[in-house]
């Protein structure tokens, strides 16, 4: 049976007014028109006394409640207050509760849509990524079937043959090195990949990929910079996985190549011993990059420039690749960009012990 609140106070109403009547005209042996003047008086005092109480304490309650509720749906969750918390009614703690837990699964599920969103974002690009080396490696493939079927005695110029398998062989490599690519990124998210740290000098480690590039950034104009210039000629000894980092460097040093200015470009690579290790910047004087666009180029194949194809811009995995690297040497990547002026990227690399301590920050 549900009833009111009104029905309820009438009921508590009528039972204290009774009691108290009875009371009254038995006991106080109060006059007949007397006792019934103390029960009208008792019914309206109760009926108000509860019915406010209902109205102030569970409905105000509830409609505080409902009205929270609203603000966590349209996530305006700064304008919960804090004086909510903590206090001692028990309606109040179970409204708060359940805020709170409203909260979280609000939260939860926006964080699954944005990682719903990202899912079909990454597979898309995926497929694309996929499909531009193998559509182009099966042209050509399938023009020399095709010339050899239409004229099988003569067929397809060896010379003309030889181009077109060149082609589909480098389009099959570019596929290979996207596949290795996202099974690199895949064990370093599950951490299956280990970092081999070891003793190596940076310095010499830079001097050999400025040798591997310098070939690339001299088709571009750009000139490759040790910074400071002393450091060329000794060693700065530091502790990490080479090969791991020696990716890493590469990564940033061909971005910096290919985003900085074309002609007459200066890639630095800075190198800055401090109390607690080594600061590794790579700096190009490009167009920089745009604050939107900051906080996404570790992301998988974010590229900010949408119009650059493939050859020009990579897989766009190598900086994602990258953060992970570092990340698993317990340091972080950072960038600092302007606009017309250049972009920088950084992290830290620890120094040998007995190093620490000795050395003073330049």
């Amino acid at each position: 049976m549900n009833l009111s609140s009104r029905t309820i106070a009438v009921l508590i109403a009528l039972l204290v007014a009774g009691v108290l009547t009875t009371f009254a005209y038995v006991v106080l042996t109060l006059p007949t028109h007397q006792a019934f003047l103390v029960a009208g008086i008792t019914v309206a005092a109760c009926f108000l006394l509860v019915y406010l109480a209902f109205e102030a304490l569970i409905f105000r309650e509830i409609n505080g409640l409902y009205s929270r509720l609203e603000h966590i749906k349209r996530k305006e969750f700064k304008k919960l207050s804090n004086k909510f918390l903590f206090r001692p009614e028990p309606l109040q703690r179970i409204g708060d509760e359940i805020v709170q837990m409203a909260e979280r699964r609000q939260q939860e599920l926006d964080e699954l849509m944005r990682l719903q969103a990202l899912r079909r974002e990454f597979l898309a690009d995926v497929s694309h990524e996929l499909k531009t080396p193998l559509f182009a490696a099966q042209g050509f493939v399938h023009t020399i079937l095709d010339a050899e079927e239409a004229d099988p005695a003569n067929g397809m110029e060896p010379a003309t043959r030889r181009r077109f398998l060149q082609r589909a062989a480098a389009s099959l490599d570019a596929l290979d090195a996207l596949v290795q690519d996202l099974v690199t990124i895949s064990q370093l998210e599950k951490g299956v990949i280990r970092m081999r740290r070891q003793r190596f000098d940076l310095v010499a480690l830079v001097h050999e990929l400025f040798e591997l590039l310098e070939q690339q950034a001299q088709r571009r104009g750009t000139t490759l910079e040790l910074f400071p210039p002393h450091l060329a000629e000794r060693a700065l000894p530091v502790i990490a996985d080479r090969n791991r980092i020696r990716q890493v460097l590469i990564n940033l040093i061909d971005n910096a190549i290919k985003y900085g200015r074309e002609r007459d470009g200066h890639v630095i690579v800075s190198l800055t011993p401090g109390r607690n290790g080594v600061r590794v910047a790579v700096r190009d004087d490009g167009p920089g990059i745009a604050p939107e666009h900051q906080a996404r180029i570790f992301e998988r194949f974010y590229r900010v420039d949408k119009s650059r194809s493939r050859s020009a811009g990579g897989s766009g995995l190598g900086l994602a690749i990258s953060k992970h690297i570092v990340e698993a040497h317990k340091s972080a990547i950072h960038i600092k960009s302007v606009l017309n002026e250049g972009t920088t990227l950084e992290f830290k690399l620890a120094k040998p012990k007995e190093l620490k301590g000795h050395e003073h920050v330049r």
